[in-house]
């Protein structure tokens, strides 16, 4: 339970966008709701050192991946052996999907929610997943600071003396257990 509220403040916590970034378009997710995060955003401390620069969404081989908003393709092909679709959004950042089928080609306008490529094999996860990236410029940030934040709620207790162990916890606090660690439930596009 501390792990999972640990995990939530720490998402909470960071900024939108740097400030100095043009304000972000509209988005939508690029997988339907609810995104299940199977491997966080890590920045590394340098930029040559290790670290994870994107989110990995967990999602099946097949599955459809929309534009999070509209822009123009910057790249649809293979690198390093793993398809790619990179997209320049008209606010100068850049989100990346990958592994996929880019079903768009480079330099073609996209709209928000289209359908641009299908996830297929070959992710670094030990199951089928999206990474997805964002940068500005040569900087990655975080991709899931362009989703709308979801609202926390606060279930009451359904025991009338909300004592002991239940369907509100067992560890007698009386939280909700809610939804599992790595959902980003968001409200809908």
């Amino acid at each position: 339970m501390t792990t999972l509220l640990l995990s939530l403040l720490l998402v909470l916590a960071q900024p939108a966008l740097p400030a100095a970034l043009p304000a972000a378009p509209p988005v939508v997710r690029p997988l339907p709701a609810p995104l299940s995060v199977a491997r966080w955003w890590d920045p590394p401390p340098t930029p040559y050192a290790a670290g994870h620069r994107g989110v990995d969404l967990a999602a099946p081989v097949g599955a459809e991946l929309r534009a999070v908003a509209a822009g123009r393709v910057h790249h649809a092909g293979p690198v390093a052996g793993r398809g790619v679709l990179s997209l320049a959004l008209p606010n100068g950042l850049r989100t990346t999907y990958e592994p996929v089928r880019p079903l768009v080609a480079e330099g073609e306008e996209v709209s928000a929610g289209q359908v641009v490529a299908v996830l297929t094999e070959g992710s670094h996860c030990p199951e089928p997943c999206l990474h997805w990236g964002l940068l500005s410029g040569e900087v990655y940030l975080n991709p899931l600071a362009l989703l709308a934040r979801p609202t926390p709620r606060l279930l009451p207790d359904p025991r009338p003396d909300g004592a002991g162990s239940g369907p509100a916890g067992t560890d007698g606090t009386g939280l909700s257990p809610g939804r599992p660690a790595g959902r980003w439930p968001g409200p809908s596009p």
